[in-house]
């Protein structure tokens, strides 16, 4: 049965219980915090070890490697200088900086001769200058090298075009040397144009190096190593371990870390693992970067776990006294803060109880000068309930549609105010979009309807070009509640005197008929033909156009000019001026309906034109009916002729049948189109009828200015009745041909000269004879 206690007696009756399980909880606790703050303590301090060993060693290798870098920038200037002169300045620098950087075990360079020498072709050979110690002694050589080709070693080196730092090596670039020792070179190399011209080296022993990893002791048992970018140990207190590759020493680390490749991407990372005693040990490795180069080195530091985990034993003994007098000053204190807590908690309890109801007022308020943190917890309730009674009122406003009520938020951290911020702010911009939307759908409800109202006009007044006219450019200027307006259409009947007339005007509700004609590029109405492009303009010379009434007359305030496109051809132009300012949107619907306009007005013209073309045929065909009457007047005297007709006609029918058995026969008409061939010339082409009709005296020739002339006269000459004679060679299917031709105009019954017969022979076999 669960029983129902007041909180002070529940203090009362938990004390010693509570006690036990706090002083066991706390001795836990504090053993095994103990033993991880120890571990963590320990793990620090030795990363904190490992990460300033790389700092000490970055900063010597960085400060050999600044004079490195400072000798190649310098040596860029040995095309200034002679041979012998430059690389005396060389020989003696180098000798200088040796001295001065006792640290450097060797100093070398190599130039390649085919930068250093003109006359110098092969890709291989160089100069080389090295500085080295010989105990307390600098010695010095001069050499050529790489005469017959460059070494491997060397070919890598010219691979690389950075700044670089080598894979520890045994000493052995000079032969004359009289030790060996485990070294690095840190290399600058000369590039001009991205092409390897040399390299400046420093080469320094690992020994230093050594000192500073023997020194690191941050506790009893720990080792410190050194590995180089591809895991060659250069560090290490055991020298039997040197220049070994750490896949030889560590193999199980290797196998489960992958220590190579995070060596190589610069990480820093640590891990525990049982060593070759399998003593369970703390490893932990730093990078090295040195300078600008691209091959980071690593520093790594091993402690046994157990050295690190001495300390918790002490942290045991401390933690069983803290505990114990815990408990004891827990039981004296105890009674007298249940009391001072119980007290308010209970009033504060009954006011959240009322809150978590949704009840809120201003009497809620609670009145504590106990100066802790119950007083701060009353005040934090009294704000509580301030704020969340404020937040009652500008919701209520807000319900009301008081969307510009302020409220002032309790703090930064106020998430219902922020909220009820948020809340009216997108109340008002809701308003605001919906407003927005509004006026775009009573924009886009105008501009439908008036292409609706305009598509009747079009479709009602399609016949009649000026009464469409009329009625667009009335109903338009009047839609648009503009002041006058005018169309404007393109009169290309005469092609060399192109012209736009004005078809219909109106103004202030009356129609105006103007006799206006507008060149193309002439004036705005002109340009906006010309370039097909809408000009919209507010600002227009006083003298352009005025709107005027009975009371007088005024400039207006805008100008509408759109042209009326159909597939980019220009049919005409629509002018609207008003003392209102144009939108946008009247604008684009001007636009639109410019194209239903100029689609219409082809169709009326096409209309147009088709209904003169069906009066003149009438016409013509009254004019038959005359002349059919006036034939049969004439059948009479005809008959009497007839007999003797049909005898010349059969003679000329025979002769005819002669002429196009013998030869070839073309009929022209007065512009040098074919009308008429004979079987003989199509099959001399080998084409049949509909290929050869209608194609052109000239087709497939070209003439010279002067022939072309000629020939202008020639046909000229023969539509003013000349015959012409003329002899012509033609290849017709690789095969090449003489023609005699002769040229005859052909007259109607009314003397006029209606086509051209060309009856030719072939003299090709006369010729070659």
């Amino acid at each position: 049965m669960k029983l129902k206690l007041k909180i002070q007696q529940k203090i009362q009756l938990f004390i010693i219980s509570s006690s036990i399980i706090i002083y066991v909880i706390a001795i836990g606790y504090v053993s095994l915090n103990a033993r991880k703050m120890a571990y963590n303590d320990a793990t620090e301090i030795t990363n904190r070890h490992v990460l300033e060993a790389a700092k000490n060693i970055k900063a010597q290798l960085d400060a050999d490697f600044g004079v490195v870098r400072t000798l190649a920038d310098a040596f860029y200037l040995y095309k200034e200088f002679p041979k012998d002169q430059w690389q005396d300045i060389v020989h003696r620098m180098y000798s200088n900086v040796f001295k001065n950087n006792p640290n450097v075990y060797g100093l070398w360079d190599s130039w390649e001769l085919g930068a250093i020498d003109k006359n110098y072709d092969k890709p291989y050979g160089r100069i080389c200058h090295t500085f080295w110690r010989e105990g307390s002694s600098i010695k010095n050589s001069i050499e050529y090298r790489s005469m017959t080709g460059d070494p491997p070693l060397y070919t890598e080196t010219k691979a690389i075009l950075v700044p670089s730092i080598s894979e520890p090596y045994l000493d052995a670039v000079t032969t004359s040397k009289q030790e060996t020792l485990l070294m690095a070179s840190l290399k600058a190399p000369m590039v001009e144009n991205g092409r390897f011209i040399g390299v400046i080296a420093f080469d320094i022993t690992l020994i230093q190096f050594q000192k500073i990893v023997e020194k690191i002791k941050p506790f009893e048992g720990s080792v410190a190593f050194l590995i180089s970018n591809k895991g060659v140990i250069s560090g290490h207190p055991d020298m039997g371990l040197l220049n070994q590759k750490i896949e030889d020493v560590y193999p199980d680390d290797v196998k489960k870390f992958n220590i190579p490749q995070k060596i190589k991407d610069g990480e820093s990372f640590n891990y525990i693992n049982k060593n070759s005693k399998g003593v369970e040990t703390y490893y932990s490795f730093a990078p090295i970067f040195v300078g600008n180069t691209q091959t980071p080195w690593s520093i790594a530091i091993s402690v046994p776990v157990s050295n690190i985990m001495s300390k918790a034993a002490r942290n045991f003994r401390i933690s069983l006294l803290v505990g114990l007098a815990g408990i004891f000053v827990m039981i004296l204190v105890i009674h007298y803060i249940g009391r001072n807590i119980t007290n308010p908690i209970t009033k504060i309890t009954q006011l959240l109880n009322l809150l978590s109801r949704g009840h809120i007022d201003e009497k809620m308020r609670l009145n504590m000068n106990s100066g802790d943190e119950i007083e701060e917890m009353a005040n934090a309730l009294n704000s509580s309930i301030d704020g969340l009674n404020k937040k009652v009122e500008f919701a209520n406003h807000i319900g009301k549609g008081e969307l510009s009520y302020e409220f002032s938020l309790l703090s930064n951290e106020d998430v219902l105010g922020k909220s009820l911020i948020e809340m009216r702010n997108s109340l008002i911009k809701a308003k605001e979009e919906e407003e927005k939307r509004k006026v775009e759908d009573e924009k886009r409800r105008w501009a439908n309807e008036g292409l609706a109202k305009f598509a009747d006009i079009l479709r009602l007044n399609n016949d009649n070009l000026e009464i469409l006219a009329t009625e667009i450019i009335m109903n338009l200027v009047n839609y648009l509640n503009a002041n006058q307006g005018g169309i404007f259409i393109l009169n290309d009947g005469d092609k060399e005197n192109i012209q736009l007339s004005m078809l219909s005007a109106f103004a202030y509700d009356r129609r105006k008929f103007l006799q206006k004609r507008i060149e193309l590029g002439e004036g705005l109405v002109g340009t906006c033909a010309l370039e097909k492009k809408t000009i919209f303009l507010t600002s227009l010379p006083q003298d352009y156009i005025e709107i005027t009434s009975g009371l007088g007359g005024a400039n207006p305030n805008s100008l509408l000019i759109v042209p009326l496109k159909l597939e980019e051809t220009v049919l005409g132009v629509l002018e609207i001026a008003s003392f209102n300012i144009f939108e946008k949107h009247e604008v684009e619907f001007v636009e639109k309906l410019a194209e239903s306009i100029a689609a219409t007005l082809s169709s009326v013209r096409i209309n147009i034109r088709t209904s003169e073309l069906l009066e003149r045929s009438q016409q013509q065909a009254e004019e038959m009916a005359a002349q059919e009457e006036e034939v049969r007047q004439n059948m009479e005297e005809l008959q009497a002729t007839q007999e003797e007709s049909a005898r010349k006609s059969a003679e000329m029918e025979g002769l005819i049948e002669a002429l196009n058995i013998s030869s070839f026969v073309v009929e022209y008409d007065i512009d040098g189109y074919i009308q008429n061939v004979n079987d003989n010339y199509l099959n001399l082409l080998g084409v049949n009828r509909q290929e050869v009709l209608g194609t052109h005296h000239s087709g497939n020739m070209e003439f010279t200015d002067q022939q072309q002339t000629d020939y202008d006269k020639f046909w000229k000459d023969l539509r003013s009745g000349k015959v012409r004679k003329e002899t012509s060679t033609v290849n017709i299917h690789n095969k090449q041909f003489v023609f005699a031709e002769t040229y005859t105009p052909i007259r109607n019954t009314e003397g006029e000269i209606y086509k051209i017969l060309k009856i030719s022979n072939n003299i090709t076999d006369f010729q070659k004879k």
